[in-house]
């Protein structure tokens, strides 16, 4: 599969696509809502932006007890549920005179519920596309989000102010459920990807087996840190630039929109899987920059710079899809994303204690200086494991991938 035409001639491409859509709007329109609902009520930043960015740390809870169900759950009717929940839970939180705990203890559950459901997601786009297609539909999804989330902050700044954050939340509500319709009228009833109840042991035996192997682990610490590094360096543009953060938000979500197109479409297969680490550096490096303090100009023409370095992100799923059994694919790329914005949300109040310290300036290329230093520690066991055996194809140590008896195993 070689272009996007192809991808949306895929017939359950499309439905996918489009309730995803609807489910990023919902959650960007309903973050900024949210956060502006409590902090309206309790006049706190710090619970501000929990309820915005803290329910991802939720998914490193549910990635160590929940995600066996990722592979052993029906996926329409799994993603059209979590929509569906998500939506029930939204108009919840709009109900006038809810306490802040409420809010919050919804917010825990829904994230928990996430925490697989991305693995779900994403293990039926292996099975839609391919895992020779994933990248390509994988690099349409991740332009997509970006997209919408740029599109749904602006329109979610403007319903609040006309409207009201509760109102708001109850439009979100209603594009939650367009998602789980969209997803339940679209897609085809599939088998789970593997059998037997989900299950906390499940779940700690399936992580062990993908991190048993040297390869998948050093992916999965590609994928996790310097990425995370760097939404550190991003979750300062309001502290670095206040009157000027939208123009950096907007010149990043360009440079990921580049890298994504570049790396899922321009690049041929041999090409792509030696960039994956030169794009790690360059989604770093740029940021060192801000040591000198650069104006709002300079500044947006780094971010954009940097962020087509995000491209780095679909080299090393590629790799990570190819290195999985079929009946973890839902499992391991929902670690991934587990992984990934548990990352970020420690990596974000990292970022902030350390402008507290100093300045947003210096906590910047404090952060891309560790995401440089990071990359560098990794790549000789990258390169290690690629070469460990004849072809460069890594191996799972005394594990076949064809054999599912310890994942089915009670």
């Amino acid at each position: 599969m070689r272009s996007y035409s192809e991808l949306f001639r895929t017939r359950e491409f499309t439905p996918l696509f489009v309730s995803s859509c609807f489910r990023t709007a919902a959650s960007t329109v309903s973050g900024l809502a949210l956060g502006t609902l409590v902090y309206r009520a309790t006049g706190s930043p710090l619970l501000s932006a929990l309820s915005m960015f803290g329910p991802s740390l939720a998914q490193m809870v549910g990635a160590a007890t929940l995600l066996s169900a990722a592979d052993r759950l029906p996926p329409r009717a799994t993603v059209a549920g979590i929509a569906l929940l998500f939506g029930l839970g939204t108009a919840v939180m709009a109900v006038p005179g809810l306490p802040v705990w409420t809010v919050f203890a919804l917010l825990l559950l829904l994230g928990l519920i996430q925490s697989f459901g991305g693995g779900v997601l994403w293990g039926l786009l292996t099975e839609i596309l391919a895992k020779e297609g994933y990248l390509l539909g994988r690099s349409v999804f991740n332009m997509m989000s970006g997209i919408t989330q740029i599109t749904g902050y602006a329109t979610g700044g403007v319903l609040v102010a006309l409207l009201s954050p509760r109102v708001t939340l109850l439009l979100a509500a209603g594009l939650y459920l367009a998602a789980a319709l969209t997803a339940r009228l679209g897609l085809t009833a599939r088998a789970p990807r593997a059998k037997g109840r989900p299950s906390v042991a499940r779940t700690w035996r399936a992580n062990a087996r993908l991190f048993s192997s040297p390869e998948r682990r050093t992916l999965y610490l590609l994928l996790w840190v310097p990425n995370g590094l760097i939404v550190g360096c991003e979750s300062l543009y309001v502290s670095y630039a206040p009157d000027r953060a939208g123009a950096l938000f907007a010149f990043a979500a360009l440079g990921m929109f580049a890298g994504d197109v570049t790396t899922g479409r321009l690049l041929p297969p041999r090409v792509r899987a030696r960039l994956g680490i030169p794009f790690l550096l360059l989604l770093a490096t740029p940021y060192l920059f801000f040591a000198l303090r650069p104006g709002v100009a300079v500044a947006a023409a780094l971010v954009a710079l940097a962020s087509i370095g995000f491209g780095a992100s679909l080299i090393q799923q590629e790799r990570l899809v190819a290195l999985i059994p079929d009946e973890l694919s839902g499992h391991a790329l929902g670690l991934h994303t587990a992984g990934m914005l548990t990352l970020q949300g420690v990596s974000a109040a990292l970022a902030g204690g350390i402008a507290q310290l100093t300045s947003p300036a210096q906590a910047m290329t404090v952060m891309a200086a560790a995401s440089v230093a990071v990359t560098l520690a990794l790549t000789p066991a990258l390169l290690r494991h690629r070469t460990a055996l004849p072809g460069g194809r890594g191996s799972e140590p005394s594990m076949p991938r064809d054999r599912p008896a310890e994942v089915n195993s009670p």
